[in-house]
């Protein structure tokens, strides 16, 4: 085994990857579509995940074959927000394991991290809900979508995180569940934990798919970074 590489911490996407918080975008992708007349596709809403929200916005236009101003384009985002802004105020549900890993990964002092696309004024929502539910503040710091220069698949939220933290990306590994964060998260340097759910994802160097979250831990992610794949 690889000593070379140590890990000092671990970086999570939000939506998706610890909470199944992309069905509220979702619903609210489809919802907006009906106010506009029309519906959106499966396979559309499937290209939004992960995206930032000029780019769902744009998905889900195309999709619709209309065309917005910029004005109606930022109305649209807000009625977005502002919708899933209502939906998580019922609470957030975890996605399985998410919650065990993340204590392990504190009790293990490992500098942490939540990188979202989401903006701030949603994130505080599921971050209030997860200190709720976990007991303590499991993230060092966050990162969102409207702190950042440039949005995931950009490396950028993802380079903020470290810099900040003190960590090189040799020293990271990334969970991600969408094609947009996992891009980001290589392109940053660092090693990813793939756990897809509503779109598929192609394997690519650095990058270790798993079906889920359940039975990782932090020697399972110290694994990864050494080896670059699980082991036994």
């Amino acid at each position: 085994m690889a000593t070379d590489r140590s890990l000092r911490a671990v970086l999570f996407d939000m939506d998706g990857t610890l909470v199944e918080t992309e069905q509220l975008w979702g619903e609210a992708m489809f919802e907006l579509a009906a106010r506009l007349g029309g519906r959106m596709s499966d396979e559309a809403r499937s290209r939004t995940v992960g995206t930032s929200m000029r780019t769902a916005m744009g998905i889900l236009h195309a999709d619709l074959g209309i065309l917005r101003t910029e004005a109606e384009l930022r109305a649209d985002a807000a009625w977005i927000e502002a919708r899933v802004a209502e939906l998580m105020a019922d609470g957030i549900v975890w996605r399985s394991g998410a919650p065990q890993l993340l204590l392990a990964v504190r009790a293990a002092g490992l500098a942490t991290a939540l990188v979202t696309t989401t903006p701030r004024l949603l994130a505080d929502i599921v971050l209030r809900s997860m200190r709720e539910d976990l007991g303590t503040d499991p993230f060092d710091l966050s990162v969102c979508g409207d702190e950042v220069p440039a949005r995931k698949p950009d490396p950028a939220p993802y380079l903020q995180a470290m810099a900040t933290l003190g960590v090189q990306p040799a020293e990271c590994v990334v969970l991600e569940d969408s094609a947009a964060g996992i891009t980001a998260g290589l392109a940053a340097g660092a090693v990813v934990v793939g756990v897809p759910m509503m779109q598929a994802v192609e394997p690519a160097d650095g990058l270790v798919l798993l079906d889920g979250l359940e039975g990782l831990g932090v020697a399972e992610l110290a694994a990864v970074l050494a080896d670059g794949e699980l082991v036994a």
